[in-house]
């Protein structure tokens, strides 16, 4: 279920951006700085170019296809990326943007909203409201995190972002290894145990840390 996040052949950012410190850079200069073997697409209409790659106005004007999508537009324009990435044929996304529920009542209308267009869609996601997600053995660092953890055998999740940037604080100087790991958000779509289960099957994890918050 979960293959297209941890062995995407290609991912594309909406909302990647060409500006240092925007998430959406960060984001995208992390998928490409630290080795990651497969095609890669920035979605930006009004950037040609970002890091040398040619930039797409939409996930619908790449020519090739798409495993993964990280989306970090403003939330008001998520649920028509989501629709984008069902008539891409993109089953797997990652929602980095924030306010959703965790932002008061008609955030999370648009969280339902964007859970029945999921489906509809037929996309599973992770989020919204996280940091991302790295795996270690594809070399992909699908976050915003200042920092790649060595490669081992721990599969970390968390609801909680700042716990996932606080255990990267300590691990990267310290070189501890993991497999996966992944920053939940709130969760409206793939949950703890979907994680669990991914990560109970992944010949790369012995160790699975999770911190669970709800």
């Amino acid at each position: 279920m979960l293959d297209h996040f941890f062995r995407a052949q290609s991912i594309a950012v909406v909302g990647a951006s060409r500006t240092p410190g925007k998430v959406g850079f960060d984001i995208f200069n992390n998928i490409m700085q630290y080795g990651y073997e497969g095609a890669v697409y920035p979605i930006n209409p009004g950037a040609p170019d970002i890091l040398g790659r040619r930039a797409y106005a939409s996930l619908l004007d790449v020519p090739g296809d798409i495993d993964l999508a990280v989306i970090v537009v403003p939330s008001r324009n998520v649920l028509d990326v989501i629709d984008q990435c069902g008539a891409k044929k993109i089953d797997s996304a990652i929602i980095i943007t924030a306010g959703f529920k965790e932002s008061g009542i008609e955030g999370a209308r648009l969280e339902q909203e964007l859970v029945t267009r999921a489906k509809q869609a037929g996309v599973r996601f992770i989020g919204p409201n996280c940091l991302g997600m790295i795996d270690t053995h594809s070399k992909i660092n699908a976050s915003f995190a200042a920092g790649m953890p060595a490669k081992g055998s721990i599969g970390f999740f968390s609801q909680s972002g700042a716990l996932c940037l606080a255990v990267l604080d300590r691990a990267l100087p310290d070189e501890i290894g993991f497999s996966k790991f992944i920053s939940m958000g709130n969760k409206a779509d793939i949950t703890d145990m979907d994680i669990m289960l991914a990560l109970s099957e992944d010949e790369n994890t012995k160790v699975i840390l999770g911190y669970i918050e709800g």
